[in-house]
């Protein structure tokens, strides 16, 4: 079992998508940490040697943020705006979507399940 960064690596995957399950690392990152640790990218998870997962995790744990600290980094981030009181930081505490997408229809994501208004009675005569 391949444990990088404190994540259990998918063993039938190939090098490339098996690293793309650490959080701070996308598919051009884990190409280029694998190319710089002189390793296929063909390479499936399961097939690195012990020499390969120390060269990839030694490549990782000096050069690159991952999981807890980034993390944190970013949360540490969200509550510098939000106390800075900036706009960006407003749309964080509200719960809306920060960078300039309408809201009008979408943004349920952010906004969370809809909630329905009551429509006005008519007046019967």
């Amino acid at each position: 079992m391949a444990r990088i960064a404190g994540i259990d690596l998918p063993k039938n995957k190939r090098g490339v998508i098996g690293l793309t399950y650490i959080y701070g690392i996308g598919s051009s990152k884990a190409a280029e940490i694998l190319d710089k640790s002189g390793i296929s990218q063909d390479k499936k998870v399961s097939d690195w040697n012990d020499d390969e997962l120390a060269a990839i995790r030694g490549y990782i744990t000096e050069n690159m943020k991952t999981e807890g600290e980034l993390r944190s980094e970013v949360q540490l981030n969200i509550k510098r705006l939000m106390d800075i009181g900036c706009y960006r930081g407003q749309r964080h505490r509200k719960g809306l979507p920060v960078r300039g997408q309408k809201t009008g229809t979408n943004a349920r994501t952010r906004k969370g399940k809809k909630k329905t208004v009551a429509g006005k009675k008519k007046v019967t005569k």
